[in-house]
């Protein structure tokens, strides 16, 4: 069964930073794009960053730029997002997606599994 499991996110101060990490089973993530989204309440689901599978070629919204890392460990079949400088407005549920092939977009229709989800709230 392929799943993928989204862990790391907390409760932290702004300025501060977190890792999320996106680990499959069931499958090998080196053919397939992993996209991280995230999504506020009551805001809909906003692309976020994305690598793609062959040539590590990454992507990012421009409400991240500059400050947020995405990454790949395609031996421990686990992709992370290195987060730094959060701002409050960073706040949401932040979800790992992978689709099949190589290159990557931020457009959540491009992906075929999801993870549940982990919560990350960045608050004073």
């Amino acid at each position: 069964q392929l799943q993928l499991a989204e862990s790391g996110g907390g409760l932290v101060r702004p300025g501060g930073s977190l890792r999320l990490s996106c680990a499959a089973s069931g499958f090998t993530l080196d053919y397939y794009a992993i996209g991280w989204f995230r999504q506020a309440p009551g805001k809909e689901r906003e692309g976020v960053s994305c690598i793609s599978s062959s040539d590590g070629v990454t992507y990012y919204g421009d409400s991240v730029k500059g400050r947020f890392t995405i990454s790949r460990d395609n031996a421990k079949n686990t992709v992370y997002l290195q987060m730094d400088s959060l701002k409050p407005e960073d706040t949401a549920v932040y979800y790992c997606a992978a689709a099949y092939g190589s290159s990557c977009g931020l457009n959540q229709y491009e992906y075929l599994y999801w993870g549940q989800g982990t919560q990350v709230t960045i608050s004073s």
